[in-house]
């Protein structure tokens, strides 16, 4: 069987108009601007009004992707949303969002793989289109991390922020071609429990005990989360470089998940690459999970940052712990 390129003909991103400030967050928990912006820098991110769920960010941003594809909603066949914070246990944030989209010719299912989730949802839809079983394919990383953030633990709340970011998915043979995609998991690591959301599913259902544990909000060790993200990210451009069988600076850019600036500035100085060529919105967004990328992404092309023919890797790594890349020749 041959299989097809495939193309990311168009991209979208929605953040809430809601900020939440490091000055906000001063006044809420023990924590300064400058410890803030030292560790991580974050200036501020977006939160969700309370009646927004997931999908209605992701609405937003799949509008926006589809009006720079030229492609109208009944023309999707496939719709894939990544996210860690559904609308719900069941139906899926997919579900929701076809309606909302009118998108009634689609199948829609979700992806769990936390900051990994739209990587591994664009690996997905573009081997459905590959081999023929999809044409039009809509790819969405959605997150509402404001409302599961515990805004009693300093050292984590400062990280986290709402958002969505789409991309459209079409057989091509020129422009944004698909070059190759790549992911991985480690559900035994040392580290897998290192960032966990650990009741309100089977194992563990919400009740009054859980929230009284305070386990219905994220848990972080941003220790071992700092030492797991410095070395993937370092191994997720070179390994992505051998496997293309080019150097780590052909890169034109490196589109990560906005997980830390000191994190990527640690791994883009072991890859001796310059940071002028890694795009970084996490001082305004903070860390969206399986938006950022995609959020990233849609920046880096709407203000003609990324130029034709530029190759461009997207690379993520999260919870689970999975990681992921997508490597694009614009």
């Amino acid at each position: 069987m041959t299989l097809r390129n495939v193309g990311i003909v168009g991209t979208g991103s929605y953040l809430p108009p809601d900020k939440l400030t490091n000055a906000d967050l001063e006044r809420i928990i023990d924590t300064t601007n400058e410890w803030i912006v030292t560790r991580t820098g974050i200036l501020e991110r977006r939160r969700a009004r309370p009646d927004q769920a997931s999908s209605d960010l992701g609405f937003e941003a799949a509008r926006r992707a589809l009006e720079a594809a030229g492609v109208t909603p009944k023309e999707i066949d496939t719709i894939v949303v990544a996210s860690i914070t559904p609308d719900m246990n069941f139906p899926s944030t997919a579900c929701f969002l076809q309606k909302k989209l009118g998108a009634k010719n689609a199948s829609a299912h979700d992806v769990s793989a936390a900051c990994s989730g739209s990587l591994y949802a664009i690996r997905t839809a573009a081997a459905l289109i590959a081999s023929g079983a999809s044409e039009t394919a809509l790819v969405v990383g959605a997150e509402t991390l404001t409302k599961f953030t515990n805004y009693e633990d300093r050292a984590s709340c400062i990280l986290f922020g709402d958002g969505a970011g789409a991309v459209v998915l079409r057989p091509t043979d020129t422009r944004r071609r698909i070059i190759e995609t790549y992911a991985g998991a480690d559900g035994g690591s040392d580290f897998t429990m290192s960032m966990v959301l650990s009741c309100g599913g089977s194992q563990k259902p919400f009740g009054p005990d859980t929230i009284k544990n305070k386990e219905h909000v994220m848990f972080v060790k941003g220790r071992d989360v700092y030492k797991f993200a410095v070395i993937k990210f370092y191994e997720l451009v070179r390994d992505a470089a051998q496997r293309l069988g080019i150097a780590p600076s052909e890169f034109n850019w490196i589109v990560p998940h906005q997980v830390n600036l000191r994190i990527v500035q640690g791994a883009a100085e072991r890859l001796e690459f310059p940071m002028e060529r890694v795009f970084m919105n996490i001082e305004k967004y903070g860390n969206t999970s399986s938006a950022s990328v995609l959020i990233a992404l849609d920046e880096a092309v709407r203000s003609n940052s990324i130029k034709d023919g530029d190759l461009v890797l997207l690379c993520a790594f999260g919870a689970g712990l999975t990681w992921g890349s997508v490597t694009v020749r614009w």
